[in-house]
């Protein structure tokens, strides 16, 4: 993502088209660059690895959606703030088409169903272009989560899909939040 990112100047910036990755990790966790070691709360053996998106601590782990968006912000003219909006009017769009009330908070990334972080976001800012993305849970062992404060906030709850009630696959809730993603991505206003 970042090799890519890097390589997005000049005349290969105005040919590169933007691309969403739909991936799926093995157990990790990743640390933003302001990550503070302190939000790991005991080690449970799974991997720490430091990255150079925003944000503190998360888990990625099988059962869990995650979408790297590489998207040259300068050409769609959007602002930082307006593609973290985008971000995560997409998955409570996608939240609202399961039946479920999703929403976001002020200072707080990500989106929440009640007092429960469903999906986790951190992007990059690089060339004007962003990469790393958002991650939806969707049904995963959450225990990991109990080893550290999610995105810096202790206790902190998360839930996902499954257990809201919503019985679709990783692949199945991945298109789905790609649909929506591409719609946001697509429209003028936020």
């Amino acid at each position: 993502m970042r090799d890519q990112t890097l390589a997005r100047v000049g005349e290969a910036a105005v040919k590169a088209p933007d691309e969403l990755w739909l991936v799926e990790h093995p157990p990790v966790f990743t640390q933003g660059q302001a990550g503070k070691p302190e939000h790991l709360l005991h080690d449970i053996g799974v991997p720490i690895v430091p990255i150079d998106r925003g944000g503190q601590i998360t888990y990625h782990g099988p059962g869990q959606v995650v979408v790297y968006l590489l998207v040259d912000l300068q050409r769609r003219h959007f602002k930082v703030r307006e593609l973290v909006c985008k971000i995560e009017q997409a998955v409570i769009d996608l939240m609202a088409g399961y039946g479920i009330k999703a929403d976001r908070r002020e200072g707080a990334p990500g989106v929440y169903v009640g007092e429960a972080k469903v999906a986790a976001l951190g992007l990059r800012i690089r060339n004007g272009c962003s990469y790393h993305g958002v991650s939806l849970n969707v049904n995963m062992d959450l225990a990991p989560f109990s080893a550290i404060n999610p995105c810096g906030y202790a206790g902190m709850a998360v839930t996902q899909l499954h257990d809201l009630g919503v019985n679709v696959s990783v692949s199945e809730a991945g298109e789905a939040l790609l649909k929506h993603l591409q719609k946001q991505l697509e429209s003028a206003d936020g």
